[in-house]
C-alpha cells in the first residue's frame, strides 16, 4: 500500500510540473500576442550588413488560428522577401518556426524572463537548405505597449567556423 501511495504522489507531482510548464509556455505566448499590430523602425546589424543596416523595417504581427498562432511578417526597404515567423504553444513549449528567405526553417523554444520583460528563443533544430546560413536565436524585449525590440541572430557557416550576424530592430507601434 505504501508503494501505491508513493506512486500516486509521484504521478500527482509530475502532473503539477507539466501543468506549470504548460502555463509558463502559455504565459509566454500570451505576452507575445500583446505585440499584435503594425510596427516600424530601423535595423542595426553587427557586423554591418549594408543591404539592411540603418534601413527602415516594417513588422506586422497577427493573431490567427482562433488565437492559437501568432504570425510575424517582416519587410524591409528594397528587399523582395518577407520572412514569416510563426509562434505556437506545443505541449509545454512555446515554439517559433522561422520560414526564412534563405530557404530553411529553424525552430526555437521560447521562455519568458522572470521579470516578464523579455521572451528569449533558443535554437532547437533546422530543416531545409543550410547553404546560406540560418536563424539561431531571437529575443523580444517589451519596453511598453507601443515600443519593443527584437534581436535576431543569423549564423553563416564560414571556413573559419560559424559567423553570427546580429540584427537589432527598434520598433514603434503604428497601429
Amino acid at each position: 500500500m505504501k508503494s501505491l501511495h508513493t506512486a500516486l504522489t509521484l504521478v500527482l507531482l509530475s502532473l503539477g510540473t507539466v501543468a506549470f510548464a504548460q502555463s509558463d509556455a502559455q504565459e509566454s505566448f500570451d505576452k507575445m500576442k500583446t505585440l499584435a499590430g503594425s510596427w516600424e523602425g530601423k535595423v542595426t546589424t553587427v557586423p554591418q550588413q549594408p543591404d539592411i543596416d540603418g534601413k527602415p523595417m516594417k513588422v506586422v504581427l497577427r493573431v490567427t488560428s482562433m488565437g492559437h498562432t501568432l504570425m510575424h511578417e517582416a519587410t524591409g526597404a528594397d528587399r523582395p522577401d518577407d520572412p514569416i515567423t510563426m509562434f505556437v504553444v506545443d505541449g509545454d513549449r512555446l515554439l517559433l518556426t522561422h520560414y526564412c528567405d534563405a530557404d530553411n526553417r529553424p525552430r526555437m523554444v521560447g521562455k519568458m524572463s522572470p521579470d516578464g520583460k523579455t521572451v528569449e528563443f533558443e535554437f532547437l533544430d533546422v530543416s531545409g537548405n543550410l547553404q546560406y546560413g540560418h536563424m539561431q536565436h531571437a529575443v523580444f524585449t517589451f519596453l511598453d505597449t507601443n515600443h519593443h525590440i527584437e534581436d535576431w541572430t543569423f549564423v553563416v557557416e564560414k571556413k573559419q567556423g560559424p559567423m553570427p550576424v546580429h540584427a537589432h530592430f527598434d520598433l514603434q507601434r503604428t497601429n
